[in-house]
């Protein structure tokens, strides 16, 4: 559980982050990590087309940068888009300056006040410079869709435990997240609506 909705010290860590929308509105947050890829970052398109789903995805710059076609598409369908920084980074391996600097080469491409942290972490005077100028959105559910440990029916299973009223829910429009999605995004979609959410972006 500590992985899929996190802690409160885990929260404690970045407290002016979002982590969970409002929790009287019954309605969830669906974000999607690491695109955009072509071999799936269009599939979930069409998912969230066919449920009427907006989301917002947190992009790494240069997979706009290889496939610019697929982020206008993205742009075009009305999703929100955050920054996922240029290369993926890491932020225990770089210092203040050099994270920055990916985080705003990526920015060039997105032109959005939204940033994710690659891996959901960040040295504190890093989250710190961020903040000044992004909303830094964690996550109330990690679907954890990027797992070797876990199959398509697993992920599912954990949106079923977890998700609530104000959640943001994260999946990866990734290759390694690809076989799980494909069972348990369509799922997933399908039985929030029939449990009742909306689904909404920041």
């Amino acid at each position: 559980m500590i992985i899929e909705q996190p802690a409160f010290f885990l929260r404690w860590l970045y407290p002016h982050a979002l982590w969970r929308m409002n929790p009287r509105e019954r309605a969830v947050y669906l974000t999607f990590d690491d695109g955009p890829i072509p071999e799936v970052t269009p599939w979930v398109l069409d998912v969230l087309a066919q449920y009427d789903a907006k989301a917002t995805f947190f992009m790494v710059g240069d997979n706009i940068r290889k496939h610019p076609d697929i982020f206008e598409r993205v742009k075009a369908a009305g999703h929100r888009l955050g920054n996922h920084t240029y290369n993926h980074l890491s932020g225990h391996l770089h210092g203040i300056s050099s994270y920055l600097r990916n985080v705003e080469k990526a920015n060039e491409y997105l032109h959005t006040d939204l940033f994710r942290p690659p891996h959901g972490w960040m040295k504190w005077k890093q989250y710190h410079a961020i903040r000044r100028r992004y909303r830094v959105v964690m996550w109330d559910l990690v679907t954890r869709d990027y797992s070797t440990r876990l199959n398509g029916e697993e992920v599912l299973a954990n949106v079923k435990r977890y998700a609530r009223p104000g959640s943001i829910i994260t999946f990866h429009d990734s290759l390694k997240s690809y076989e799980k999605i494909r069972y348990a995004l369509p799922l997933s979609l399908e039985w929030l609506k029939n449990e009742g959410y909306a689904f909404k972006v920041f």
